[in-house]
């Protein structure tokens, strides 16, 4: 892949974009993990702990882009995922994460690694199916992505808290690349060629209206809840 094309930049761009907005808990993690460390410590932990964290999304990412080319299915069901995952995005039902902090050095890297690598799942899913199985691609905006939550997460979440319509525009671009790693399945692709574009755009419209149509229920049955 030619990394000067606008095409590439426009698929790191996705990559970045997915990686942010499902990655915003594990940046929480990571603060939680280092909070009884001394000042001296925390840096180290944060960093090394980090790279922990890289790598072991960087080989699940190699095994998902593996499995995608030799499995049959699997860009389906990577869609399908994704697309349930857009959909909590948006809902805003994510758990807290609960995480013991650690008040040793290496403790509190070992609880980076572990914490990211079991919170990551959905992540690599969703950068993989954005950088459509080109893993340099992935490793590029990995490399860019995990650094900026690490230590702009607190802006981060700020920014997304006051304009919620950001939330709302990368939950769309998610939905899109679900729709799109489905119509990127070979089983599928002698019943729907032609027909790409279309299954994409209903892709979103399905989960941002599904994802409307359930908050607009929880909203009216809550006053009933707290009665």
């Amino acid at each position: 892949m030619e990394f000067l094309e606008l095409a590439t930049w426009v698929m790191i761009g996705k990559i970045i974009v997915v990686d942010i907005l499902l990655a915003g808990d594990n940046a929480v993690v990571i603060g939680m993990a280092v909070s009884k460390l001394e000042d001296k410590y925390r840096e180290k932990a944060i960093m090394w702990g980090t790279f922990g964290a890289i790598a072991m999304r960087l080989i699940f990412a190699t095994i998902l882009v593996e499995a995608l080319e030799y499995i049959p299915g699997l860009h389906f069901v990577g869609g399908l995922v994704l697309l349930w995952i857009a959909f909590h995005l948006l809902v805003g039902d994510d758990d807290d994460a609960n995480i013991e902090s650690k008040d040793s050095l290496r403790g509190a890297i070992i609880t980076i690694i572990v914490a990211d690598a079991m919170m990551s799942i959905d992540n690599v899913i969703g950068v993989v199916g954005a950088a459509k199985g080109h893993l340099e691609l992935v490793i590029v905006g990995m490399l860019i992505t995990v650094p900026l939550l690490i230590y702009g997460s607190r802006l981060l979440a700020r920014i997304i808290n006051k304009y919620p319509i950001i939330l709302w525009a990368g939950g769309s671009l998610l939905a899109w690349v679900a729709a799109e790693m489905v119509t990127a399945e070979p089983l599928l692709q002698p019943y729907i060629t032609g027909y790409e574009r279309l299954i994409e755009i209903a892709g979103v419209i399905l989960v941002v209206a599904a994802a409307l149509i359930w908050k607009r229920r929880r909203k009216a049955t809550a006053p009933d809840e707290e009665a």
